[in-house]
């Protein structure tokens, strides 16, 4: 195919995904692993996934209890060595600049890494917690991970010297039920949804957008492959990478 060819045909999916946006009434954002990418967060699952370097089991919560240092070795290295370097890139300042501009009321996302919070945007629902916060899984105490130094591990309680844990759903751990709750009750009341780097592959998550569907919602989607939402609730597909698509939406929105 030709490459002006290539760039008009996007260029009108990326003007109608514009247009539906404009005139969202209440707008709400998805958000999965591929908007992190290029802010050097690598996905979980997938060709470059962690799970293909690093055993799940260190992130099981019964492992956890029974082998807390085990745990925070790989925890350390995965989430705070390498997602505390990390800073947000233009998709997650492209989100947060919607709901400046009243065009988006709430972002629902399934990452850990704060990284919308970071680029600005004031509501956020973490389905998965926040590697941010640590919690005492004796007293349940909670400590901003700044508190805490890392060099020894693990981290402990200053109350109760109890194992402090992240804040963050492990497997065979339930997701926090206000924020699940309050997620689904936004996709109810969503117009437009726009989904950005999630596989929908993680329940009870992954039902949302399902969600907004039913209760009628238009359906913006940007991933680098197709996912289990595009061929059944999505009604606009942007294959390509959360920041290059964003840039192309943000200069017809003259967000720069």
């Amino acid at each position: 195919m030709p490459e002006d060819l290539f760039d008009t045909i996007w260029k009108d999916d990326i003007e109608k995904a514009v247009a539906i946006l404009r005139n969202a009434k209440y707008g709400v954002v998805f958000t999965g692993a591929g908007i992190s990418v290029e802010s050097g967060i690598p996905p979980f699952r997938g060709e470059n996934g962690i799970w293909n370097y690093v055993d799940p089991i260190y992130l099981e919560l019964g492992f956890f209890l029974k082998k807390p240092l085990a745990s925070w070795q790989k925890i350390k290295e995965i989430f705070y060595d390498t997602f505390g370097r990390a800073e947000p890139n233009y998709a997650h300042y492209f989100i947060s600049k919607l709901e400046k501009r009243g065009i988006i009321e709430t972002v629902i996302t399934q990452n850990i890494d704060n990284l919308h919070q970071l680029a600005g945007s004031k509501k956020v629902l973490e389905l998965h917690g926040s590697s941010k916060t640590l919690v005492c899984t004796d007293c349940g105490s909670e400590y901003d991970i700044s508190f805490t130094d890392l060099n020894f591990l693990p981290p402990t309680c200053f109350i109760c010297k109890g194992v402090l844990k992240p804040k963050i759903v492990f497997f065979n751990e339930e997701p926090p039920q206000d924020e699940l709750n309050q997620s689904f009750q936004e996709a109810i009341k969503a117009d437009v949804m726009l989904i950005i780097g999630s596989d929908g592959e993680v329940l009870p998550a992954a039902q949302i957008p399902f969600t907004a569907k039913e209760n009628e919602a238009r359906i913006i989607e940007i991933n680098i492959t197709k996912t289990r939402y595009t061929d059944t609730v999505t009604d606009i597909f942007l294959q390509g990478t959360a920041v290059d698509m964003c840039h192309k939406m943000g200069k017809l929105l003259l967000i720069e």
